[in-house]
């Protein structure tokens, strides 16, 4: 009989692509790890693991039962959920959350779930998007805070907020008479983005494309605060996301500019599996991050 003790050995082995290194994921010896995969392959009758001298590949079957022994782990722990957790955000809540928002949201939100909610003991995963939300159809998260829409049938998504982006350009330069500025007005040849895989970096590209196709400047950072140090410097310029200013706009040297209607904006939601038991948790915690999350008048007024 295949058991899910099997199923999470597989998956750790697609995960980790070493023996060595799944036996130590799952606190076994590599010995012991390896039987319980041959026995796996006994009982589904398909060899799963193609075994090279220092080298471990999945064969096409054995990818194939890693991704539904991943799906059967994920229903499981949420299984488990729906026996354990019967208080609103009680016991162990893992949250992920990429990283253009943790810095901003966390330390509004953590102050208020902490006194409503001391029962909950919260595990957060920051990292971008795509890891993100493989780690949680894998059940190794279960909700993360990102921006929307997020691909996936199996995944259940909740609206938050709307986070507008400004232009964030050295305090020197000469506003526009207008007042706003447009898509026009952005040089991407002076435009700074994250580096590849953050969807900040996406969005801000998406929005900023021209007829002109100018390649932005070639200044990729981990940050938003280093971003904001090369236009602080005059290194150029880019797109903030409202949410970040108070955190990151504290230098006289940089000025923010509005964007002409339609503002743009990413949308920011909660996403979790659709087969998990919390729904109301996850309802609740988005609850939070709104309240926490909703007094940035302050902010706006920062804009010129």
């Amino acid at each position: 009989m295949i058991t899910l003790r099997q199923l999470r050995y597989l998956a750790s082995l697609a995960r980790q692509r070493h023996f060595g290194r799944a036996a130590a994921e799952c606190a076994i010896t590599q010995p012991a790890l390896s039987m319980q995969l041959k026995q796996l392959e006994l009982e589904i009758g398909a060899q799963l693991v193609e075994r090279r001298p220092n080298d471990v590949a999945l064969t096409e079957t054995g990818l194939e039962v890693a991704q539904r022994a991943e799906r059967i782990l994920a229903a499981t722990r949420d299984l488990v959920d729906f026996a354990r957790h019967r208080d609103l955000l009680s016991g162990h809540l893992r949250l992920g959350i990429i990283p253009t928002l943790a810095p901003y949201v966390l330390p509004r939100m953590l102050p208020l779930l902490q006194t409503r909610h001391p029962e909950l003991r919260l595990e957060v995963r920051e990292t971008q998007t795509k890891l993100l939300v493989e780690e949680l159809a894998a059940g190794e998260l279960d909700c993360v805070m990102l921006a929307l829409p997020v691909e996936g049938a199996e995944v259940e998504t909740l609206r938050l907020f709307d986070d507008p982006f400004l232009l964030a350009v050295p305090a020197a330069e000469k506003t526009p008479a207008r007042g706003r500025v447009s898509v026009d007005d952005v040089d991407q040849r002076r435009l700074i983005l994250l580096e590849e895989g953050h969807c900040l970096r996406d969005q801000a590209l998406a929005f900023c494309a021209t007829k002109r196709r100018d390649a932005p400047a070639s200044l990729g950072a981990t940050s938003l605060a280093t971003v904001m140090q090369m236009v602080a410097n005059g290194y150029g310029v880019t797109l903030l996301p409202q949410v970040a200013v108070d955190a990151e706009v504290r230098d006289g040297r940089v000025k923010l500019l509005r964007f002409a209607e339609p503002e743009p904006a990413r949308t920011i939601g909660l996403a979790w599996r659709h087969t998990s038991p919390r729904k109301k948790d996850f309802e609740a915690l988005g609850a939070i991050v709104n309240e926490a999350t909703g007094h940035r008048a302050s902010a706006l007024r920062k804009a010129q």
